[in-house]
């Protein structure tokens, strides 16, 4: 098994828009083939691999998703040039200019989305974010049939151009570290797992377009029925200057959880924790001797709001994660010291599951 950084590389520089996350699936499936651990996809794509443990103790689900925002083709003009329908929260003011991926069954092309050139740009202009509607991307075709001969067609997905950039201090700046710096740090916890002795039964997944609806992970969900479910993700770090008024969480911080979400924007939906869960994860940091950051925040979101009510009586559940900066951007932040830090608090976390483990809540 590769560390953990090395696998967050190779994961990072392939192409999983959501709905279309088969190749970053069959790399994780060939790490946990190399592991000796058993596993199986669904209709969707999610990938699940459970390790066996005390059927007394509650039974766990680790989940985080494989997919990435993007852009799925919606025309391609008779010069050649294409369009675009966003998918996901893509933040339209950082797309001009952007190098994306097309990624067609013949093969993946590079490409340009276009930005007027400078010298004919009007002052109105200079200070407007143009609509993703308007843009359009430059693959270097001529004509639309030169296009669709080389595959690109309605439909075909398009994702930011995969790269990684070594930044100081070891830490790593790249494509889709939003989520697979949760899917690196899953298969480092999977690693760990595959020889114990001990513990509850974990079902490991790694889910599907959560970038697109939130809900692609439900039903690998139903299937594990866990009475536990604990969800990786990125919490925004806070220690920009942008960002100092929305929280504490910084970047070299360590492992955090998050004690309240919420979308705030047309969808009543976010996660308030099992208060059990939180004092798990107080408790396994206070002995590990690491800190624990701690995040709540509008605006960010997981598919564990949707898993919460899952069952006749609910599942009790926890966001757990790393801080990473610049959410959403073709180049996210991430340290890989907090993903280390992460393994070992979910580590830690599942060996404290034992049958006595309470999750009643009232009287």
């Amino acid at each position: 098994m590769t560390g953990l950084t090395d696998t967050l590389r190779e994961l990072m520089l392939i192409p999983g828009l959501a709905g279309h996350e088969d190749r970053v699936c069959a790399a994780i499936a060939a790490h946990l083939d190399r592991l000796g651990l058993p596993h199986r996809s669904d209709r969707l794509g999610n990938l699940v691999t459970t390790i066996q443990g005390d059927p007394a103790a509650p039974s766990v689900m680790v989940f985080t998703h494989m997919d990435q925002l993007g852009f799925i083709v919606r025309k391609v003009e008779a010069n050649g040039l294409i369009r675009l329908e966003r998918l996901g929260g893509v933040p339209e003011r950082a797309l001009a200019a952007q190098a994306v991926l097309i990624c067609t069954r013949k093969g993946d092309l590079p490409a340009v989305i276009a930005n007027k050139s400078h010298h004919a740009t009007t002052p109105e202009e200079k200070y407007r974010v143009l609509p993703y509607a308007e843009l359009y991307v430059d693959a270097g075709f001529a004509s639309k049939a030169e296009a669709e001969a080389a595959g690109v067609l309605v439909g075909t997905p398009v994702v930011y151009l995969p790269r990684v950039l070594d930044l100081a201090g070891g830490r790593i700046a790249g494509t889709s570290v939003d989520d697979r710096a949760g899917c690196a740090v899953l298969l480092a916890l999977a690693e760990r797992l595959a020889g114990r002795s001990a513990g509850p039964t974990v079902h490991l997944v790694w889910s599907v377009q959560e970038e697109y609806n939130l809900r692609g992970v439900l039903p690998a969900a139903t299937a594990c029925a866990p009475d536990i479910a604990f969800q990786i993700d990125l919490l925004l770090a806070c220690d920009t200057p942008d960002m100092t008024a929305r929280g504490d969480v910084a970047l070299g911080g360590g492992a955090g959880i998050s004690l309240y979400s919420f979308h705030g924007r047309g969808t009543l939906n976010g996660v308030m924790p099992h208060p059990a869960l939180v004092r798990l994860m107080e408790e396994a940091s206070d002995a590990l001797g690491q800190p624990l950051q701690r995040s709540a925040h509008t605006g960010a979101l997981t598919d564990l709001s949707y898993i919460q009510f899952m069952g006749t009586e609910g599942v009790a559940c926890l966001d757990v994660g790393f801080p990473m900066r610049y959410s959403h951007s073709a180049l996210e932040v991430v340290d890989p010291a907090d993903l280390e830090a992460l393994v070992d608090l979910l580590s830690a976390s599942l060996d404290r599951i034992t049958p006595d483990f309470s999750l009643k809540r009232g009287v």
